[in-house]
């Protein structure tokens, strides 16, 4: 108790953000669209995404991240966009929640 007490807020998270900083590929349902994206962060139930283009609130999307190593699949993801914010660089900042990990 008084550890959680203690601890500031960004150690809070149930799960620990991972700084990636990747090319990322985004692809939507019922379209062939495609986007290529930077992967900024990642933790056990989201992501942040920059994108060139705004995304739609509760918009949902196919995410592959590709591996460096030909040992392990690329890491592929369904998320929904739980906010979208425009940055400084004219690009946008799409924090975006882990749906699910299809097989």
């Amino acid at each position: 108790m008084i550890n959680s007490i203690i601890r500031d807020y960004s150690e809070k998270r149930d799960f620990i953000r991972m700084k990636v900083d990747t090319e990322i590929r985004l692809s939507f349902e019922n379209s062939d669209e495609t986007m290529t994206a930077v992967c900024k962060d990642l933790s056990g139930t989201g992501m942040l995404i920059e994108t060139s283009e705004a995304l739609e609130e509760n918009s949902e999307f196919h995410t592959s991240l590709p591996s460096s190593n030909p040992a392990f699949p690329s890491f592929e993801t369904k998320v929904k966009v739980i906010r979208c914010e425009e940055s400084d660089n004219n690009r946008f900042l799409i924090g975006a929640e882990i749906l699910n990990m299809p097989k």
